[in-house]
């Protein structure tokens, strides 16, 4: 019997920093990316520009530079904070002699490894295949390498091989499947509309604890794990609240800063569930440095999905990781309830909070109907619950659910 080691591959991430955006920060997370794709990153290169280099983004003396890291360290692979051009890519490797993505395609190798249903599969898949299309020409030193690697996995990498025309082809295959597949998504919606399901929308920034929320509060088994993107698909679940209503917790896909907008597109028919739902959680890592810079991502993409009005409960998760919580500056973020979702501790103020957001669709009462009247509790069930029902001397004694359209003929008989 022979162990076989698993070596991952020794990354170089490169930033060029123009301004647009806060280098170090970014390149930090790109890091945490590489992780979660199975790389080691062995050397992190900021260079700062006034703008990209059209050649090769960093310019032909830091270039000079990295080719050298690259033999010093034994560098596998190269991957850059930025988009890359076909021709920046090409020109990159053919100095460096190292296999060279950027961000996006890290991205895109994360999802196609994360990606479990057919629909995830499919949304990955035409990501890749649009991200690739006008990037043929620069990857023909990794078309000639054989084996793994981050970047060259997934649904999409037997398409590299193929000419242009046939990639159009396979996009508008995959387009049609994905709109089949949010026909049926927006029929489901129509149909708990038309059945007056509550919806909430789970969303925030990647691994910040989401599924393990949804795992808490109803027992729903979905992956979670402390890595960027743990899960991409829609989990639908009910939960009853305290008083009475059935809520659907919706999932959806974690967010990230400078998400390429190819995801975007092709994971808007997850992320339009938050457009749809009655009420909002806004999940926030409250362990994070960064916490404020996470909460405005997601709240500018909630408000381009066209969100406006719907109320929004901000969520500060991970509390049992920050001293002194009681203390931390919530400045600029909406009113908060602070919750551990792994330890379970401030649930109950949090189903408090949506019950309070939630549009008023039906109330809980105490009723006392005469026997001529029995034929009202057939009337509640229809549309809401009946808890309890007890038949004394003077009429049928019941602790019942009333949906607000027909509580006029009921709260005559209200105790």
């Amino acid at each position: 019997m022979f162990e076989t080691e698993i070596k991952k591959p020794k990354i170089m991430l490169v930033s060029v920093d123009i301004g647009e955006y806060d280098a170090e920060q970014s390149i930090a997370e790109l890091a945490e990316l590489v992780d979660t794709a199975g790389g080691e990153t062995v050397i992190k290169i900021i260079q700062k520009r006034p703008t990209y280099d059209s050649a090769s983004c960093i310019g032909s003396g830091m270039l000079a530079e990295i080719a050298d890291k690259c033999k010093e360290l034994d560098v596998d692979q190269i991957i850059f904070d930025s988009e890359l051009t076909a021709t920046q890519i090409r020109n990159i490797e053919k100095a460096t002699d190292c296999y060279t993505i950027d961000r996006t395609m890290l991205i895109l190798d994360i999802f196609a490894q994360r990606a479990t249903t057919k629909e995830g599969r499919l949304q990955v898949e035409l990501a890749q295949n649009k991200y690739r299309l006008p990037r043929l020409a620069g990857m023909g030193l990794k078309l000639s390498r054989l084996g793994g690697g981050i970047g060259t996995r997934g649904p999409g990498e037997t398409k590299l091989e193929t000419d242009k025309r046939h990639i159009r082809a396979r996009i508008q295959t995959l387009s049609k499947e994905l709109k089949d597949i949010e026909k049926r998504r927006g029929l489901a919606r129509e149909r708990r509309k038309k059945d007056n399901v509550l919806v909430c929308a789970i969303v925030g920034y990647t691994n910040v604890g989401k599924s393990t929320l949804i795992n808490t509060l109803t027992d729903a088994g979905v992956l979670a794990g402390n890595k960027l993107f743990a899960t991409l698909e829609t989990t639908s679940r009910a939960i009853e609240l305290p008083d009475g209503r059935s809520v659907m917790l919706v999932d959806t896909v974690g967010l990230i800063r400078r998400l390429p907008h190819h995801l975007v597109e092709a994971f808007k028919s997850t992320l339009e569930e938050a457009a749809n739902a009655d009420v909002i959680l806004h999940i926030c890592d409250a362990s994070a440095e960064d916490v404020k810079d996470q909460a405005e991502v997601t709240m500018k993409l909630l408000s381009e999905l066209g969100c406006e009005g719907i109320p929004v409960i901000t969520v500060l998760n991970k509390c049992d990781l920050v001293e002194g919580i009681d203390n931390l500056d919530t400045a600029g973020i909406a009113d908060t309830v602070k919750i551990s979702a792994k330890l379970g501790k401030g649930i109950p103020q949090l189903l408090e909070a949506i019950e309070k957001a939630l549009p008023e669709t039906s109330k809980r009462m105490k009723i006392c109907l005469p026997f001529n009247m029995a034929g009202l509790l057939n009337l509640i069930r229809e549309k809401g619950k009946v808890y309890s029902e007890e038949y004394r001397e003077d009429g049928i004694y019941a602790d019942v659910l009333v949906d607000i359209k027909i509580l006029p003929k009921i709260k005559a008989y209200q105790t």
